[in-house]
């Protein structure tokens, strides 16, 4: 045998013994590639929400104290009324003759829409209260009694009726914003206190331009 013959075969047989060895090395344990470390487990969204309210699922179906009990009134009683202040718009829209009295009920049937969609009707859900069927009794036979009057008429009895309505509302609102324990529900009773009171100011002027006591009693007209 010549020398690059064994020089050959002694080459080949180093090259046999270092693939022996780096295929062990990748067999042994932790050897090779580093492996790719699994993704952590998604947790159930209920336990992460960082914004749930321990709250409303203790307020969720029957009321358990008085306290709740006079929360749960008040977010009714606010659809109940809500509800009458869009439809009373709605229908000061169409038999009012005066453009300042048709923007206060266009605004009254936006706003209060609003405040029924996005914030009482919500809320209630959470509650466990069931919605409305419609105004109260109460606003129902205002709504009668407009739906026989027209003109000038029609025009000082919405006033009329938005005033005192609004006056209620607000005191009834703030003291809500006082006494409720809720954050939820407080929260909707001095938003929504605020903007009864822009309200209340706005029909309040409207009531002195067509000579209308703020008080509910009509004034002799000078137009």
């Amino acid at each position: 045998m010549n020398l690059r013959r064994i020089a050959y075969t002694v080459s080949t047989g180093a090259g046999t013994v270092l693939l022996g060895a780096a295929v062990s090395l990748a067999q042994a344990p932790g050897g090779g590639a580093p492996q790719q470390p699994s993704m952590p487990q998604s947790q159930s969204p209920s336990s992460q929400s960082p914004n749930s309210n321990s709250s409303t699922t203790q307020n969720a179906g029957a009321p358990t104290s008085a306290q709740d009990f006079s929360e749960r009134a008040f977010i009714s009683k606010a659809m109940e009324g809500g509800m009458a202040e869009v439809q009373l718009g709605q229908l000061a829209q169409q038999k009012s003759q005066s453009n300042d009295v048709k923007q206060f009920a266009a605004k009254m049937v936006n706003d209060h829409g609003q405040m029924g969609d996005k914030w009482l009707k919500p809320v209630a859900k959470q509650m466990g209260i069931n919605e409305p069927s419609g105004p109260s009794k109460k606003d129902k036979k205002e709504m009668e009694k407009l739906q026989g009057l027209s003109g000038q008429e029609f025009d000082r009895e919405y006033i009329t009726m938005m005033v005192k309505d609004h006056q209620k509302d607000l005191k009834d609102f703030q003291s809500e914003a006082q006494a409720a324990q809720d954050p939820t529900v407080k929260e909707i009773a001095d938003k929504g206190s605020q903007v009864i009171q822009q309200h209340l100011q706005i029909i309040e002027q409207i009531a002195k331009a067509h000579n209308v006591d703020v008080g509910g009693k009509e004034m002799s007209s000078t137009r």
